[in-house]
């Protein structure tokens, strides 16, 4: 993703020291599976939309192939049906920090045996990392905790797999940490242990291990924590699995800083080695590709093009055709001014040719792929690529956006289907009209969903493009009256007229819009607007006010700093605010012009709440407040009661009601007993069933969930990395 995932370094105390807490099943235990209805869980199709850190086709069984993502967890090809299955979908809430995927193994003796390494932060916030370990391809796994962390969506996440099977015995298995050195695994991964003689000493604030890859029978690692000078060892060697060394010869320089992915090309004996001045996806600005020559020792430069000037950028991706030696592809990376590419060989990299060049593309299953534009570009972020081993002009590569295919090296698409990596903020689902669903997600804007089994066919929403969306609202009294706001480079607040398919940009924005996008509310009427400021370090701002659809702002000093407005959906005077800080309930009985306090005394402080507004009623109140729970108000918000039925509620949203029942369905995602999970209440949240289930969890799914007011049972979920869940009864 762009902007949507932190990459930040964590600082781990003590030596390099790692070994297995536990070994345990992956699923939970199942909570209300009596009572539970039955539902189907598919995802919304959006196509993408993340960050395709890794593809490895498996090196002995044709059209079997894995991927990995930084957010969205991992995923396997089925080439008889085209399309991507999802493996980690049963990672539930408390697991959340294993769905980006650092690393990923198969066994080449093995074809079903599949390993991954799972943590997304390195922080001291966040949990250790865990193996995850599979003998029937992802269907099944069994995990072991590390003591270490792992960091699959942080500097570095785009280099080489930092887990490999050892290529002399199956049962033996290599990690590569980023701040704790080398482990090893004789158990298949069962258990772990730091390898005292790696010669490399781990930093604390470094990139460590950056890939690990077989050479024959050699493994050869390399090492992100060099300084870029001519004595700088960037890559080691063990032929024997005990003792590691330097490999001699090896390039130096600022240009081979950080060696970041590398392959062998077994019918030459030769390894080719990408490097550059910055682990990336960020950062690079120069960048090689070198070749050794095993058998020799003999290093040789076959950069295809040198970067320098305003064409700045490094190197990423590489692969070798398994078919035909001295055939390789590379990637560039983080290069803005002539737009990545690929280079292709057939000799060896004495000579090159971008494939970009001469590139044919069909994004029609994709929209968005355009960002507004006549044309995709070739890519960014190109950090994964790979070879079909079985076909050679079948290449994959990876994008901060999608993975692209090709089976002539010319004509390309996106070959994504069923990998969906969107982060989701917020999800509005009309009452009438064509679509469904309409959805504000990092990265990708504000989409409108026409079908849920098909990528938007207008893509993204534009005029303006968003990068990030920050906030959508619709006028419940005029649902064809919609707003957007977000991160654009060409202004941050837009509305529709026709329920979301087009836009255009408010006549007039506050200066704070630029730095400091937030949610907006509009009144039932669609007469009022309120838009709340936010940066995005946390600082909060006065929201403003517009009484003519943005043409002029006026700041609201009354309004709680950066709470986010919400609109009585039956009185269009009625707005109300949830100050966090304070604890306290603001209401506006003035089309927003001025708020007062009302209730105080809830709960303050808590980093996650959401008040939502019943459909239909006037104020009538719902507040999440994360670990303090549920409470309603019947009274606009001057008082509140709390609500029994849940200690613990992340998120709520209303859909239609139960047959006969004279309330909205509710769908919350909380605690009721003793497991985070998607719940329906058919009785004003009296009583809840669970509606999701074991194998469907997606990790953290706190930012939003509504139901569909059309459809008794449709619910959508809003997930950080696995796109928009929806739901339907059985």
């Amino acid at each position: 993703m762009l902007t949507s995932r932190l990459s930040r370094r964590a600082v781990l105390a003590g030596t390099a020291v790692a070994a297995a807490l536990t070994t345990v099943p992956l699923l939970t235990t199942r909570a209300h599976a009596a009572e539970a209805p039955a539902y189907r869980w598919r995802n919304a199709v959006i196509g993408g939309t993340g960050f395709v850190t890794g593809v490895l086709f498996h090196p002995s069984v044709r059209g079997l192939a894995y991927a990995r993502t930084d957010i969205g967890g991992a995923y396997r090809w089925d080439a008889r049906t085209d399309c991507w299955t999802p493996l980690t979908d049963q990672l539930g809430w408390d697991d959340w920090n294993l769905l980006g995927v650092e690393a990923l193994a198969v066994d080449p003796i093995h074809p079903d045996r599949l390993y991954l390494a799972v943590g997304t932060y390195a922080q001291s916030w966040a949990s250790n990392g865990a193996i995850l370990r599979s003998e029937d391809r992802g269907a099944t796994w069994t995990r072991t905790d590390l003591t270490v962390k792992l960091g699959g969506n942080e500097d570095g996440r785009g280099t080489g797999e930092r887990l490999l099977v050892d290529p002399r015995d199956s049962d033996t298995l290599w990690l590569g940490t980023r701040h704790d050195g080398l482990l090893k695994s004789t158990d298949r991964g069962a258990t772990w242990a730091a390898v005292s003689g790696f010669p490399a000493t781990a930093s604390q604030s470094g990139q460590g291990v950056t890939f690990l890859v077989a050479v024959g029978r050699a493994v050869y690692a390399g090492w992100g924590d060099g300084d870029g000078t001519a004595t700088a060892v960037n890559l080691y060697r063990t032929a024997d699995g005990s003792s590691w060394t330097a490999v001699p010869g090896q390039p130096t320089g600022t240009s081979a800083k950080v060696p970041i992915r590398a392959a062998y090309d077994a019918r030459a004996h030769e390894l080719y080695v990408t490097y550059a001045d910055a682990p990336g996806p960020n950062g690079q600005s120069a960048g090689s590709v070198h070749r050794l020559a095993t058998s020799t020792g003999r290093w040789t430069d076959v950069t295809p093009v040198q970067p320098g000037g305003s064409d700045t950028f490094g190197y990423g991706g590489v692969a070798v055709d398994a078919r035909r030696a001295g055939t390789v592809v590379v990637s560039t990376n983080n290069r803005w001014a002539a737009v990545d590419t690929l280079y292709r060989t057939t000799d060896g990299g004495l000579t090159w040719t971008s494939l970009k060049d001469s590139a044919v593309f069909d994004v029609s299953e994709t929209p968005f792929l355009k960002w507004g534009a006549d044309q995709p570009k070739f890519g960014w972020w190109i950090q994964a690529v790979a070879v079909d081993p079985y076909d050679s002009k079948h290449v994959v590569y990876g994008t901060g956006a999608t993975l692209y295919g090709t089976r002539d090296l010319t004509h390309w698409a996106p070959q994504i289907r069923g990998l969906e990596e969107t982060s989701v903020i917020q999800l509005i689902s009309p009452p009438v009209g064509e679509a469904h669903l309409i959805s504000a997600s990092r990265d990708i804007g504000v989409m409108y969903h026409e079908r849920l089994t098909a990528s938007p066919s207008r893509g993204m929403a534009t005029n303006p493009v968003f990068g990030s969306a920050t906030g959508v609202a619709q006028a419940a009294g005029r649902p064809a009256y919609v707003v957007r706001t977000g991160w654009g480079d060409n202004g941050n607040g837009a509305y529709s007229g026709d329920g979301g398919r087009t836009w255009a940009p408010f006549a007039a924005q506050p200066s704070l819009a630029h730095d400091a996008p937030g949610p907006i509310a509009t009144s039932a009427d669609g007469g009022t607007l309120l838009w709340s400021f936010v940066h995005w370090d946390g600082t909060k701002y006065a929201a403003h006010r517009s009484a003519d659809n943005g043409a002029t702002w006026s700041e609201v000093s009354s309004f709680p700093k950066g709470a986010t407005p919400v609109a009585d959906p039956a009185d269009p005077t009625l707005f109300y605010a949830y100050d966090t800080d304070t604890g306290t309930l603001y209401a506006s009985t003035d089309s927003g012009l001025s708020f007062t306090a009302r209730a105080g005394g809830l709960p303050a402080g808590d980093s996650q709440f959401q008040l939502v507004a019943a459909p239909g009623r006037s104020g009538d109140l719902w507040l999440s407040v994360k670990w303090n729970g549920l409470y309603r108000s019947v009274d606009g918000g001057a008082s509140f009661s709390k609500v029994a039925s849940c200690w613990a509620s992340y998120t709520l949203g209303f859909g239609r009601p139960a047959p006969g029942a004279g309330y909205p369905a509710i769908y919350q995602v909380g605690s009721t007993e003793a497991i985070t999970a998607v719940y329906r209440s058919d009785d004003e949240a009296k009583t809840w069933v669970r509606i999701n289930d074991d194998r469907h969890q997606w990790g953290w799914t706190g930012q939003c969930v509504t139901g569909d007011p059309r459809v008794y049972g449709r619910v959508y979920l809003a997930t950080n990395g696995r796109g928009i869940q929806y739901g339907e009864q059985i």
